[in-house]
């Protein structure tokens, strides 16, 4: 199950699993977005190399227009991810 909204704040939380199955959910969702973006991962459980992809794109964008990604809330799990994948030098992550 996967679940992508926005919280109170204004920030996008994502939920569950990131994978190729809800990439193309995710990025339509994202497009819509205006920087700068801050994205809850609190809750986030899984993310795939097409998750990451999704991620990459909305920040190539948002970068684009002088704006850029933030991920908040990150569990260890997938801040080894983004660690292994060489994302922790692109974004700016806050974790848990």
């Amino acid at each position: 199950m996967f679940e992508i909204d926005f919280n109170d704040s204004g920030e996008v939380v994502l939920s569950g699993r990131l994978d190729a199955a809800q990439a193309a959910r995710a990025q339509s969702f994202l497009d819509g977005v205006e920087g700068p973006c801050v994205v809850d991962l609190a809750a986030l459980d899984y993310i795939s190399s097409a998750g990451l992809g999704v991620l990459l794109r909305t920040h190539k964008r948002l970068m684009a227009e002088q704006q850029g990604l933030e991920l908040v809330n990150v569990n260890s799990h997938i801040n080894d991810i983004f660690c292994y994948s060489g994302f922790d030098k692109l974004f700016v992550i806050r974790t848990v």
